[in-house]
C-alpha cells in the first residue's frame, strides 16, 4: 500500500509542477511577457505635451498707416516750406507707403525692427507769392529701425521692455515753384543719416483675446531730435494671429546746410500680427 501511494505521488508530480509553473506565467506582468518576445516590442511615442518648447518665437507684422506730415521742408539751400498735411488731408496727400514690424524674441531677450516708405505730395500757398505762389512738394521718407531689447518687468499679463539700437534715415525731396520769380524752377535734394534711439516697448493683456500695445522711443545723431510714439489695441483670433488698431506720431529734426527736414508725421494704423 506504501509502495503504491508512493508512485502515485511520483506519477503526479510532473503534473504539479508543470501546473504552479503555468499559474507563475500567468500571473507575470505583461510587459515582462513582451520583453521576453522582441517581435512583439511596441514603441514608446512621447505625449505632445511631454516636447518642450522652443525658446525663440518670431512676429511678422505687416501694417499700414494713414500718415500726414507737417513741419518745415527745405533743399538745394531754398527758403523752407511750412507744410501742413492735416488729418482730413491724409488720404488725398498719401501717394504710396509699406510698412512692416518684426519682433524676433528669446525669453528675455529681443530684437525689434521697423521700417516704412512714404511717398507724400501736397500743394501749399505762398503767404506774400513773391517768390512763388503756390509750391509743390513730393516728399519720399524711408526709415529703418533696429532695437534691441531686454524685459525689466514681467508680471504675467504684463511685459515691459528697455530699447536701445539705431534708425537709418533716407528723405528726398522735390519742391516744384509757380508763379512769381520762382515760376517753373524745381529743386530735388536728399540726405541720408543715422540716430542712436532708445526707449521702451510694453504690452498688457487685458482678456485672453484683447490686449493694449505700444511704443516710445527718442534720440538723436546726425539729426538734432527725433521721437516715435505708438499706442494700440489689439485682438488674438488665435495663438499665431491677431489685429491691431491705433496712432502713431514720430518727429525728426534734421538740418544740413542747405537741406531741412523739420517734421511730424502722424496717423491711424492698422495691421495684421503672424506669430511663429
Amino acid at each position: 500500500m506504501g509502495t503504491l501511494s508512493a508512485r502515485l505521488k511520483t506519477a503526479a508530480m510532473p503534473r504539479i509542477l508543470l501546473a504552479g509553473f503555468g499559474f507563475a506565467v500567468a500571473g507575470l506582468p505583461a510587459t515582462s511577457a513582451l520583453a521576453a518576445d522582441p517581435s512583439t516590442t511596441v514603441a514608446v511615442v512621447p505625449h505632445e505635451a511631454d516636447t518642450v518648447p522652443s525658446p525663440w518665437s518670431v512676429e511678422v507684422a505687416p501694417y499700414f498707416w494713414g500718415a500726414g506730415m507737417s513741419g518745415n521742408v527745405a533743399s538745394f539751400g531754398a527758403r523752407p516750406v511750412d507744410v501742413d498735411m492735416g488729418f482730413s488731408d491724409i488720404l488725398s496727400d498719401l501717394q504710396f507707403s509699406g510698412m512692416v514690424a518684426t519682433e524676433i524674441r528669446n525669453g528675455p531677450f529681443s530684437l525689434t525692427t521697423d521700417f516704412f516708405f512714404l511717398k507724400l505730395g501736397t500743394d501749399e500757398v505762398t503767404p506774400r507769392g513773391v517768390l512763388a505762389s503756390n509750391v509743390d512738394l513730393d516728399s519720399s521718407t524711408l526709415s529703418a529701425t533696429a532695437l534691441a531689447g531686454y524685459t525689466v518687468l514681467d508680471r504675467g499679463n504684463m511685459r515691459l521692455d528697455a530699447l536701445i539700437g539705431g534708425r537709418v534715415w533716407s528723405v528726398e525731396n522735390t519742391l516744384g515753384y509757380t508763379g512769381g520769380l520762382l515760376a517753373g524752377r524745381s529743386f530735388t535734394d536728399s540726405e541720408t543719416w543715422v540716430d542712436a534711439m532708445g526707449g521702451l516697448k510694453g504690452r498688457m493683456d487685458v482678456t485672453d483675446r484683447i490686449y493694449l500695445t505700444g511704443t516710445a522711443i527718442a534720440g538723436g545723431g546726425a539729426s538734432n531730435f527725433g521721437w516715435d510714439i505708438m499706442g494700440g489695441v489689439g485682438y488674438a483670433f488665435s495663438e499665431h494671429i491677431s489685429a491691431v488698431a491705433g496712432y502713431r506720431a514720430l518727429g525728426v529734426d534734421y538740418k544740413n546746410v542747405a537741406f531741412d527736414f523739420d517734421v511730424t508725421v502722424q496717423g491711424p494704423i492698422a495691421g495684421v500680427s503672424l506669430k511663429f
